[in-house]
């Protein structure tokens, strides 16, 4: 997975000082990725949420398999 990026510039021709800022630019920048990343997967991964949204889905779904299977087995055991 390539990035389109501009020329990079010589770092050896640089001073030190502007290296240390760069450096903590990309770790700050670095930090907030990785948090909002964090952010994003706890929301997404929330079950209280998820249980809230489907559990009508899940509950009408429930109901009609269980209405399927009583009355399967209540058909094995009647006469006809």
């Amino acid at each position: 997975m390539a990035t389109a990026r501009g020329p990079q510039p010589d770092l050896s021709r640089m001073p030190p000082e502007s290296l240390e800022i760069r450096a903590a630019d990309e770790r700050r920048r670095l930090h907030s990725s990785v948090e909002e990343l964090r952010s994003q997967v706890r929301e997404r991964l929330d079950a209280k949420r998820i249980a809230r949204q489907y559990v009508p889905a899940a509950s009408a779904i429930a109901a009609l398999v269980g209405l399927g299977l009583g009355y399967s087995v209540a058909g094995i055991f009647t006469k006809r």
